[in-house]
Formats: structure tokens, sequence, C-alpha cells
């Protein structure tokens, strides 16, 4: 059993180190206080072919594994650039996961080649206001007229809408009280965010400015018939294929945003004179940044077990699922733990570890709760009886 990673792993990391290194905290700072999609960011890791990591070599894409996705991500966000970073290009590389599971050769082609060389941006349209996480509840309205889909409902927290041109979008094709099972009915669609039929609304939030995060609104929306990705009404099942990777995903991100917050207090805790001392001297200091330490560790692993499960072929549902778990809590501690350690700076922008610690509320939220994931973990790995 080898736990270390391999001289390609390594220079991987190291060439997104390099990268992310043109994008200093000032310049997310200032995307923290300005807003704005960071179009250079973006279009930065397009040109050196990063986009398309995990996507399949034919389309323009790296073709290799959740595993090093997982490791560019985790790069990304320890360097400073947090959750903003990550996300600007995060469903890149698992969005499209069902396109290149149920597409067909010319879909692949035509949606996936794009994306990866970064002339387009997507967004990601599952979540309702009035389903939330019971996704099978959603109510958005596909239906067949021809050779197209009328599109009409609601999507919310849909994440780069303002930017995006195409949507991966799950509606109901068939009503939930006319099909035999629940995970039955709905359909799912890659199409153009049109802005005559589409109504995309920001919502003012906490962190993480630079990437919008917004209402959507349908009104007839037209979807081509060659949008629809796999089967009419097995959208949710074929979305499932997406679910893993983005777990892991987010679990890399938030190891390295508690590191990048580690790393910035652990310094100030070096330089830092009190009482004509450092204060990391004091084990009171030193102990919950040792603390910290030992828990983003042990996250990254599960995340590492996680992602080399996915990779093989074999079932990782729990293993991703734990990984999104205790990462997203060692992240946040750490993050928390940077600002107690900074004391009053801490609070100060400048500083940036305020900013770490409202970005690190996004991965113990999304994509799915702790309570849900503690629930399935009882269920499917204890045996014990579902509790929803």
């Amino acid at each position: 059993m080898d736990f270390s990673l391999t001289a390609d792993q390594q220079a991987l990391r190291a060439a997104v180190e390099r990268l992310c290194a043109r994008f200093p905290d000032a310049y997310w700072l200032d995307r923290d206080i300005a807003g704005g999609f960071p179009h250079d960011f973006h279009a930065a890791f397009a040109e050196a072919g990063f986009l398309g990591i995990a996507m399949p070599a034919a389309f323009g894409g790296a073709g290799l594994g959740i595993t090093e996705a997982a490791l560019m991500m985790e790069a990304i966000a320890a360097s400073g650039a947090g959750m903003s970073g990550a996300s600007a290009i995060h469903l890149n590389i698992f969005g499209l996961h069902p396109v290149v599971v149920k597409g067909t050769q010319a879909q692949k082609a035509r949606m996936l080649t794009p994306l990866i060389a970064g002339r387009e941006k997507a967004c990601f349209g599952v979540t309702e206001p009035d389903a939330g996480l019971d996704t099978l509840k959603i109510t958005t309205r596909a239906e067949r007229q021809g050779d197209v889909y009328m599109v009409t409902g609601q999507k919310i927290w849909t994440s780069s809408a303002q930017v995006a041109d195409k949507i991966l979008l799950l509606a109901r094709t068939t009503p939930l009280a006319e099909v035999e099972k629940r995970t039955e009915g709905l359909s799912l669609f890659y199409t153009r965010l049109d802005r005559a039929h589409v109504e995309v609304r920001e919502i003012a939030k906490m962190g993480r400015k630079a990437v919008d995060s917004n209402q959507v609104f349908f009104d007839r929306l037209p979807v081509p018939a060659d949008d629809l990705i796999g089967e009419e009404g097995k959208g949710f099942e074929i979305i499932l294929h997406g679910l893993n990777p983005e777990r892991i995903l987010i679990a890399a991100e938030a190891v390295g945003l508690g590191r990048a917050a580690l790393r910035r207090a652990c310094a100030y805790a070096g330089e830092r004179i009190v009482f004509d001392r450092p204060i990391g001297r004091n084990q009171a200091i030193q102990h919950p940044l040792a603390e910290r330490w030992m828990e983003l560790e042990a996250a990254e692993l599960m995340m590492l077990k996680a992602a080399s499960l996915y990779d093989r072929g074999e079932p990782c549902g729990p293993y991703a699922n734990a990984a999104k778990y205790l990462a997203a809590e060692a992240g946040y501690r750490a993050c928390e733990t940077a600002v107690m350690t900074l004391g009053g700076m801490g609070y100060a922008r400048a500083f940036h570890v305020e900013r770490y610690l409202r970005e690190a509320w996004i991965p113990r939220l999304a994509p799915v709760s702790a309570q849900l994931i503690l629930s399935y973990i009882a269920e499917k790995v204890l045996g014990l009886p579902k509790s929803y």
C-alpha cells in the first residue's frame, strides 16, 4: 500500500501551483470585494489544458482520473484562491460526466470540446426552492412538442448562471403521479441558456462573490430534442454518475482551503510578538493548529481513497460521502482556528483568513448536508433502518 504521489502527479500539482501564483491573495481579495467572475483565471486554466483534466482525450481533454482532478482542485484552493478559484472551474471537472457516460459521439464532440477549450461556460440546474435535497420532487417541466421540449419552471443556487452559455438541466418530462418508480420521469438536458426565455437573478450571499449564485426562471425555454442526454425519463439515474466525483472534488477543495488558512495562521503565529515572545511558542496556540493539521491530513487520505476507488471502477459511495463530510469539517475548523490565531487581525480583510472562513461554509452546506451523509452512512454502511 503506497500513499505517495507518482512523479506525474507531483509534476501536475507543481504546474497548478505555478499557474495559481499568477493570481495571488490580493487578486482574490479584490474579487471578493468587487465581485465579477474571474474570467482571466478561467482562461488561464483553459489555455494550460486543465479544464478537461478528467475528460476524454478525443475531445480535447487530458483523459486523467478523478484523483488527478482532485489534486488539482486541492492545489487551487490551497493557493489562496479558495472556493472562489475552485468554483470558477469546478463544473468543468465533473459536471458533464453524464455526457461522457451517456451522450452520443456527436453530443460529446458538440458539448465537451468547447467547454474544455474554455470557449463556453456551463452551469448546473438541479436544485429547486420547493424541493431542496429531495431531487425527485422537482417540478420544472419539459413538455415535448415535435423536435423541441418547452421548459417552464425554476431553479435555485445555480452557480455561474450570470456568465454561463449552457446549462445542464434536470426537468420532469412525466408527472410524478404518473410514474411507477419515483426515480423515473426526470430527463437530463444540456442546452443553451437562452436569455430570451430565461431570467437569472443573483443571490447576495456571505462569501464567494466572484462566482455568482442565482435563482433561474424558465419561461417556455425551447430545448432541441438533440440536447436530451440519454433516454427520456432516466435523467435521475444518469445524473448520479456525477455525484461521487463531485463529493470527492468538494472534499479536495475543502482540504485545500483549510491548508491555506493553516499556512497563514502558522506564519502569523511565528511572527507575532506578544509579551516578548512569538505567540506560536504558546501551547494554547500550537495545539489547535497541530490538531487542524492532523484533521486535514486524515480527510485528504479519505478523499484519495474515494478517488482511487472511483478511478478503478469500484464502489466508492460511502467513501466519497465520508470524504466530503470529513474534509468540510476539517476545512472549516482550520479556517476558524486561523481567525482565532490572528485574533483581531483575523477579522480584518487584509489578512484573508476571514474570507477563507466565510467560504468554508460552502463545503459544509453543498452539495449535500452533513445530516444526509450521516443518514446515508448509517443505512448503507451500518445497516440501520432508512430514516428519511
